[in-house]
């Protein structure tokens, strides 16, 4: 697949931290970044391939590489402030610096409040909400110094619609918290010339993840993870006034001209599965 939003080579020599970088999501933003010649930080926990989640963070490294970037494959739990610290100080001594933090890393748990054990309600928060916020607050002082500061969560905006939370409380409690970051600190980080924003599908986006979680079904009905990359890319690309949305990929990149969205398609002419959290109107 062609890129439908062009690389320009402005992120050559960039350092980008992302959380969840051995596969899906993250590791596409990473691939995207990477033909431009960035500097890749992956950081996540897996170092041995799942049964059912093939990659890990050495085959994300090797595949970093090969698009053209540089990689830099961290062992990181999110949960963990030690292990953050330690990606962080290894990424400022092997690239100089941190231009880009993107907050992927994430734990679903699409389950009512009688079955949501407190272990997997614990975990889904650590994970997204606490772990973003220890992820950029770790990353902040090297974001501070750089010319082209970003901050990208992936998460959804802000809707306070009861039908966002009924069936799975927990879980969009953990999601918004990633969101209600955006809120606060890309009003915070102003003064530093950071922008934060956040990026959110439109439709379902399958990964080996989806894949598992699914039971392998919705795959025609959802779309390629490059979608999520190339509006990522567009954010990224875009000035510090850029600061403080809650973008929608498919409305991103309809701004930016982008007019074929079939391409995007596991199953191009197919019915799409819309995401959670999206908006009645947009």
């Amino acid at each position: 697949m062609s890129d439908a939003i062009p690389n320009t080579g402005k992120f050559r020599g960039k350092t980008v931290f992302i959380t969840g970088a051995s596969r899906g999501i993250g590791k596409e933003i990473g691939l995207k970044l990477a033909k431009d010649g960035a500097n890749i930080v992956i950081a996540a926990k897996t170092v041995t391939a799942h049964p059912k989640l093939p990659g890990t963070i050495y085959t994300a490294a090797e595949e970093i590489e090969k698009a053209g970037g540089k990689a830099l494959a961290c062992v990181v739990d999110v949960r963990d402030e030690k292990s953050i610290k330690d990606a962080v100080e290894a990424a400022v001594k092997k690239f100089g610096g941190i231009d880009i933090l993107i907050n992927n890393a994430s734990a679903i748990s699409l389950t009512n409040t009688e079955e949501t054990e407190m272990k997997r309600y614990d975990l889904m928060h650590s994970i997204n909400t606490r772990g973003t916020y220890l992820v950029t607050k770790t990353c902040l002082p090297y974001l501070k110094k750089s010319t082209h500061a970003h901050v990208l969560n992936i998460s959804p905006p802000l809707l306070m619609e009861p039908r966002w939370f009924s069936n799975h409380v927990a879980y969009t409690m953990a999601k918004y918290g990633m969101s209600m970051c955006v809120l606060g600190q890309h009003e915070e980080f102003k003064q530093y010339g950071i922008a934060v924003n956040a990026l959110w599908p439109m439709t379902s986006v399958w990964t080996s993840a989806m894949e598992m979680l699914s039971s392998n079904e919705g795959k025609a009905g959802s779309r390629e993870p490059a979608i999520m990359a190339d509006a990522a890319y567009a954010i990224l690309s875009k000035g510090k006034e850029f600061t403080g949305n809650f973008t929608i990929d498919e409305y991103l990149l309809k701004d930016e001209g982008v007019t074929d969205f079939e391409r995007y398609a596991c199953s191009p002419g197919t019915e799409l599965i819309p995401d959670f959290f999206i908006p009645s109107k947009l």
